[in-house]
């Protein structure tokens, strides 16, 4: 047995499909040149698109735990909106604490009070008086708030309010979302 000649071992690189490695100042050199522009480099910004939350997810329920006392905050969102419903404060201010369907509703209450008291021949009837300035008319108080917790995260409140010489009693649905209570029914009487 003849043992044949082995021919020596040749190593070949093989060709990658990746570019050669280039230096950080190769790199803004070359940058600069194809750019036509002699001044510093600025790398370009990151084009990001932020989506709120709530369009991601939603409205979170939240427990009852973890929320506020729906007592205090009844009384609170019960005054604020019967401002808002005779023409002493505006909508927007309660736009975070309502549904949107609650929203819309006092929203749209609070135009015809604003219509209505802007309205000079309306105000001038007899036997019906535009809305009183915020000078002249009598402060609103809440006299009585009764809460009902009947599921986790929900809270029916009865809010009894003096206008003047008027009471009126105003039912609230709280619902627990993201951490605060929010309006979602409401009956003014």
């Amino acid at each position: 047995m003849t043992t044949a000649a082995l021919s020596p071992l040749q190593v070949v690189v093989a060709a990658s499909g990746r570019p050669a490695a280039v230096s950080l100042d190769e790199a803004i050199e070359k940058s600069r040149r194809d750019r036509g522009d002699d001044g510093p480099f600025v790398q370009g910004a990151l084009a990001l698109e932020l989506v709120p939350d709530e369009q991601l997810f939603g409205c979170q329920a939240t427990s009852t735990s973890d929320l506020p006392d729906a007592r205090e905050w009844a009384h609170r969102l019960g005054l604020a909106i019967a401002e808002i419903v005779v023409g002493l404060r505006p909508p927007t201010q309660v736009v975070r604490w309502t549904t949107p369907e609650v929203y819309a509703v006092l929203a749209r209450r609070a135009l015809v009070v604003t219509r209505r008291a802007a309205t000079p021949a309306l105000a001038a009837q007899p036997g019906r008086p535009g809305v009183p300035s915020a000078r002249s008319r009598p402060r609103i108080l809440v006299r009585r708030v009764h809460v009902c917790l009947p599921a986790d995260g929900v809270a029916e409140a009865a809010v009894v309010l003096q206008d003047g010489p008027r009471v009126r009693a105003m039912a609230l649905r709280l619902g627990g979302y993201d951490g605060r209570w929010r309006v979602e029914a409401l009956q003014i009487g």
